[in-house]
Order: C-alpha cells, then sequence, then structure tokens
C-alpha cells in the first residue's frame, strides 16, 4: 500500500469515527426528546433530519439507534436493571438514555468494541449529564459488558 493510499485509509477512519461520534450525540438527543414529549420517532427523526446538518453523521446507525432502543426498551431496561442501584424510573433522563445506548450497542453491534461503546456513552454523559453521571455509566455499563460481551471481556477483572 503507498503511502498516499495509507493516509486516505486511516482519514477515512478519522472520518468513520467522527461521523459515528456525532450519530450518537444527535440519537442521544433525540431520544431524549423523544421521552419528554412522546412524539413519534419518525416525527423526531425527521425533524433531527431538517435542523441538522446530516452530511457529517452517520446517518445509518443514527437511525439505527432512534429506531432500535425504543423498539427493544423493556428488553434493554431488563439489561440494564440489575446493575442499577436504584428503580429505572429514579435513573437521571439522560444517564438512562446512554445506558440503554450502552445495552443497545453491546447486545445489537457487536461490531463496535465494548471498550469502544463505554468511552463514548462516557463521553456523551460528561457533556450532556450531571456533574458525576459519567462515573455511573461508565460503572454501570463495565458490569454489563462482563455479562453481553463475555468473549471479548475475558480475562478482565471480575467486579
Amino acid at each position: 500500500m503507498s503511502e498516499q493510499s495509507a493516509n486516505n485509509s486511516q482519514n477515512s477512519a478519522r472520518l468513520g469515527i467522527a461521523q459515528r461520534r456525532k450519530s450518537r450525540s444527535l440519537a442521544l438527543q433525540a431520544l431524549y426528546q423523544w421521552q419528554l414529549s412522546g412524539s413519534d420517532v419518525s416525527q423526531i427523526e425527521a425533524e433531527f433530519s431538517v435542523d441538522n446538518d446530516m452530511s457529517k453523521v452517520d446517518v445509518s446507525y443514527f437511525r439505527e439507534l432512534l429506531r432500535g432502543i425504543p423498539k427493544n426498551l423493556s428488553d434493554l431496561n431488563r439489561q440494564v436493571e440489575p446493575f442499577l442501584d436504584r428503580p429505572v424510573q429514579e435513573v437521571d433522563p439522560i444517564e438512562m438514555i446512554l445506558l440503554r445506548m450502552g445495552a443497545y450497542e453491546m447486545q445489537y453491534r457487536v461490531d463496535v468494541p465494548y471498550r469502544v461503546v463505554i468511552n463514548e456513552a462516557v463521553e456523551l454523559a460528561k457533556k450532556f449529564g450531571g456533574t458525576d453521571g459519567h462515573k455511573y455509566i461508565n460503572s454501570v455499563l463495565d458490569k454489563l459488558a462482563l455479562r453481553l460481551r463475555a468473549a471479548e471481556t475475558r480475562g478482565k477483572r471480575s467486579s
């Protein structure tokens, strides 16, 4: 592979990471709107497509999260609940969405390494969540990874 091809490949990978990161950020905001308003997911998706520059977003990933999380809500809650220190209804709404997003990605997107799932959720919690929300997100998703990604986390110390 030539140096130019290697650079293009690296730039493409970085662009993909940035687009996926933006997808998660927009999905978090869209899911928050869905949770508060109870509006139809399709309506929210249409609004976000009009109101945001989607050229910098992995649109299919955004759609997958926005549609997949409400569709699998009770299953995602069941996955996360054993690791919560309080009832789902008492968890901060942003944190709960991030936990569901993390659970969704760990369960349905095995192509995304669990460490990436946790890191992305923690970064979004730092940006959108409460003061120490990112610590809670990290703790819960770390425990969930041991269950949902046992083969991938093998050798990692259990807590």
